[in-house]
C-alpha cells in the first residue's frame, strides 16, 4: 500500500470540535474529518477492493466512501496525521486474508473420554429413578 499516494487521495476537512474546552472550542477548528473514496481509488487493485467493500461494509456510505473523524488533541496537525494513521490502520486490518481452516478429525482419546462422560452422566441419571420391584 503506497501511504503517500493514499493521503493525496484522502480529503481531509477541520470542524469545530464538541464537547467541553472554553473559549477554545468556540473559535478554533481543531477536529479533523477524513474523506476517502474507495471506488476512486488508485492504490488498490480490483479484488483489493472486492475485500474493503467487503469487509468495511459497516462503515462505508452509500457511495463508498470511508468518513472518518478525530478530535483528541487540541492540535489540528496532531489530529490530522492521527486520523490518517487510524485509516492506515483500518485497511491494513482490512486486508489481511483468514487463514483457511484445517479440518481435524477428533482423536481417538477425546473420543474416549466424552463416551466415558456421557456413561456417567447416564448412571448417575439412572440411579436418581425409583427402585422397580
Amino acid at each position: 500500500m503506497d501511504k503517500n499516494l493514499l493521503y493525496t487521495e484522502s480529503d481531509f476537512k477541520a470542524v469545530r470540535s464538541s464537547g467541553p474546552g472554553g473559549q477554545h472550542v468556540n473559535k478554533t477548528s481543531t477536529k479533523v474529518m477524513l474523506h476517502w473514496d474507495l471506488d476512486a481509488s488508485v492504490v488498490f487493485d480490483k479484488d483489493q477492493k472486492e475485500r474493503l467493500k467487503k469487509r468495511l461494509s459497516s462503515k462505508l456510505t452509500s457511495e463508498n466512501k470511508l468518513v472518518l473523524s478525530y478530535d483528541q488533541s487540541r492540535s489540528q496537525h496532531k489530529n490530522k496525521q492521527e486520523v490518517f494513521k487510524n485509516l492506515v490502520r483500518l485497511l491494513e486490518k482490512a486486508l489481511i486474508k483468514p487463514k483457511k481452516r484445517k479440518k481435524t478429525k477428533p482423536t481417538l482419546a477425546s473420543k474416549k473420554r466424552r463416551l466415558d462422560s456421557k456413561k456417567k452422566n447416564s448412571e448417575k441419571k439412572a440411579n436418581r429413578k425409583p427402585p422397580s420391584f
